[in-house]
């Protein structure tokens, strides 16, 4: 898939992959529908693709808003008359094994990592099967491959976004829409400090575990952004970013249900 002259639609565009993925459309001439939560870091990100001269608009919103998710397409349409690219980023974190974690915050994080991908979906998908060429792009996570404990909310997240995405996949095989999931690995983004922990959490606890995801968190956003939109352009159903993802996801293959032996072994002596 060419990206020049065509139209994305982004989310989660503020910070980290998102921002990282705007700038990498707009350097191969793609024009961007932005939106993020926050105006702020959303005018930020918009601001340095329209440098690479680029048409921009932004929008912001929260994806488990159903109804302001329902009124952007025609939002875009208006700014930028067409949409060719859907590509669903945001995504929130919470920490916590599965009795810890309130329902209240269960419910929070799958109306943000599910439901508004489901959502965005449905909005765009009309817009999608009118262009020649089209794609829907799905940011799972290396957590939509293997099921590390204290991480039940965010695994059923991405897990249900793996398995949406491989779904429409097939049921739009004879369309002109295709469909993407990508799983990265550890991505040096926001999303750990920016996670929500159980109420009942010590902070002793909160920092061990943040110094421990800052230590895999490795690779650059740029980085990871490139792998992504490499994989757009060559029209790949799944995306793996990172060697972390690729090795884990082949021995999740390879055990698929004893890997966590081996890995909390590993886990182990890191500490």
């Amino acid at each position: 898939m060419q990206t020049k002259d065509r139209v994305a639609v982004l989310t989660g565009a503020g910070s980290g992959i998102g921002r990282a993925l705007a700038n990498a459309l707009a350097r191969t001439g793609c024009n961007l529908a932005l939106a993020d939560v926050n105006p702020d870091s959303l005018a930020e990100t918009a601001a340095q693709a329209r440098a690479m001269g680029v048409r921009v608009s932004e929008h912001p919103l929260d994806v488990s808003d159903r109804a302001a998710v329902a009124a952007l397409p025609a939002a875009v349409v208006a700014e930028h008359g067409s949409v060719d690219l859907l590509i669903n980023n945001a995504g929130v974190a919470l920490g916590g094994n599965f009795d810890q974690v309130s329902v209240e915050n269960f419910d929070w994080l799958m109306s943000i990592n599910f439901d508004g991908v489901v959502t965005m979906c449905r909005a765009f998908l009309p817009l999608l099967k009118q262009r020649p060429e089209a794609r829907i792009v799905n940011i799972s996570s290396l957590f939509g491959l293997i099921t590390p404990a204290g991480q039940t909310a965010y695994c059923a997240s991405k897990f249900a976004v793996r398995g949406f995405s491989n779904a429409l996949r097939l049921e739009l095989l004879d369309s002109n829409v295709g469909v993407t999931v990508v799983h990265p690995g550890g991505v040096a983004t926001a999303i750990a400090t920016s996670a929500r922990s159980p109420e009942d959490a010590s902070d002793a606890d909160k920092q061990k575990k943040l110094d421990r995801a800052n230590r895999l968190l490795r690779m650059p956003p740029p980085k990871a952004a490139q792998i992504i939109l490499n994989g757009i352009q060559r029209n790949k159903a799944r995306v793996l970013v990172g060697n972390d993802a690729r090795i884990l996801s082949w021995l999740e293959r390879l055990m698929p249900v004893n890997y966590w032996r081996l890995l909390a072994g590993l886990a182990t002596k890191d500490e």
